[in-house]
C-alpha cells in the first residue's frame, strides 16, 4: 500500500512541486505518491489532522496557509518559529512537526546557482511578505553588511526591518538594515552601490493581476549586479529580461523552489534529494507549458 505526501494550499493549479517531488520519490523507488490537496479555509483543520494517518509522511504547505497551520501542529522548529511560517510538515509517529525550508532554499540557490557570497555585501529586497521575510532573514544569517527593504506598503517594511534588526543583534551582526521608500527605486543612484537585488513581489508573475509588469525600470539597473527574481513563471520574467539587457547577472526563482523542495524531501525520507533531476523536471514542465501556449 502506498504512502502519501500532500501539497496543501489554494489554488494549486499551476504548482510544479508534484512533478519534481514525484521524480525524486521514483528515483529511490519509494512507494510514495505526492499529491495536490486544494482546501479552503474551513477544510484546513481536517486536512492537517488527516496527516496523522499512518499512510502519510507529511506535507508541503503553500499560500495562503503557511501561518494558519502553526496552531494545528504539535511542534515547530527554530527557523519556522523565526519566520512565523511553516512550509513543510513531517509526521513522526503521532506527532506533526512543522519546518520552514525557504531560508535554506534561497541561501543554497544563491550559492549554487548564483555563485554569490552574501557576507559583507549590500542588498535590496523588494517586498515585505512571506517570501521577503525568508529571503531577508537568510541574508542576515549569511552576514550581509547592508540590507534595504522596499515595499509598496511602507508599514509592512517598517515591521520587517524591526524584526531583522532584533535578529541581527541576537546573532551579533552589525549591519545597516533600513527601509527604502518604494519611489526611490526610480533612482539609478540608489541601486548603484548594491551587489544584489531580490524581487519578492508578484510583479511579473504569470496568471496574476500583475503579469507583464516589473518593479524596476531597465534604465536604473546597474551592470554586473545580480538580480534575483523569485518569480519563476514566466522565465525570464519581465524584470530579468530587462536586467539581462542592462548587463546585469540574473537568477530566476525556480532554483529556490527546487532547493526548498529538496530540503523537504530529505526531512520526509531521510535521503539526499536528487537535486539535478528535480531541477530538470521542473524546468521541463515550465518549457512544456510555454510550448503548449505557443501552439494554442
Amino acid at each position: 500500500m502506498p504512502s502519501f505526501i500532500n501539497l496543501i494550499g489554494y489554488p494549486l493549479k499551476h504548482s510544479l512541486s508534484p512533478y519534481f517531488q514525484q521524480v525524486a520519490l521514483d528515483y529511490y523507488h519509494l512507494n510514495v505518491c505526492y499529491q495536490k490537496r486544494e482546501v479552503d479555509a474551513e477544510e484546513l483543520k481536517t486536512a492537517i489532522f488527516s496527516l496523522r494517518d499512518g499512510q502519510h509522511l507529511g506535507a508541503n504547505v503553500t499560500v495562503p496557509y503557511k501561518e494558519a497551520v502553526i496552531p494545528l501542529l504539535d511542534s515547530v522548529d527554530e527557523l519556522a518559529t523565526l519566520l512565523g511560517a511553516v512550509n513543510t510538515i513531517v509526521r513522526r509517529g503521532d506527532i506533526l512537526v512543522g519546518y520552514n525550508t525557504d531560508i535554506y532554499g534561497f541561501a543554497e540557490s544563491l550559492k549554487t546557482q548564483g555563485s554569490f557570497v552574501v557576507r559583507s555585501k549590500r542588498a535590496i529586497v523588494l517586498g515585505a511578505g512571506g517570501s521577503a521575510r525568508a529571503v531577508s532573514f537568510a541574508l542576515v544569517r549569511e552576514r550581509i553588511s547592508s540590507l534595504l527593504i522596499a515595499n509598496r506598503t511602507m508599514d509592512r517594511a517598517v515591521l520587517l526591518v524591526g524584526e531583522l534588526r532584533r535578529y541581527a543583534m541576537q546573532i551579533g551582526l552589525e549591519a545597516e538594515i533600513d527601509v527604502l521608500p518604494w519611489r526611490a527605486l526610480d533612482s539609478e543612484r540608489v541601486l548603484a552601490d548594491r551587489q544584489i537585488i531580490v524581487n519578492c513581489t508578484p510583479l511579473g508573475m504569470k496568471y496574476s493581476a500583475e503579469e507583464g509588469q516589473s518593479p524596476l525600470a531597465g534604465n536604473v539597473i546597474p551592470r554586473d549586479i545580480l538580480v534575483y527574481d523569485l518569480v519563476y513563471n514566466p522565465y525570464p520574467s519581465p524584470l530579468l529580461r530587462m536586467s539581462e539587457e542592462a548587463g546585469a547577472n540574473i537568477l530566476g526563482g525556480l532554483s529556490m523552489l527546487v532547493y526548498q523542495g529538496a530540503a523537504s524531501f530529505k526531512l520526509w525520507t531521510g535521503k539526499e534529494a536528487p537535486v539535478d533531476l528535480m531541477y530538470d523536471e521542473a524546468k521541463g514542465m515550465l518549457m512544456e507549458e510555454k510550448g503548449q501556449e505557443i501552439e494554442r
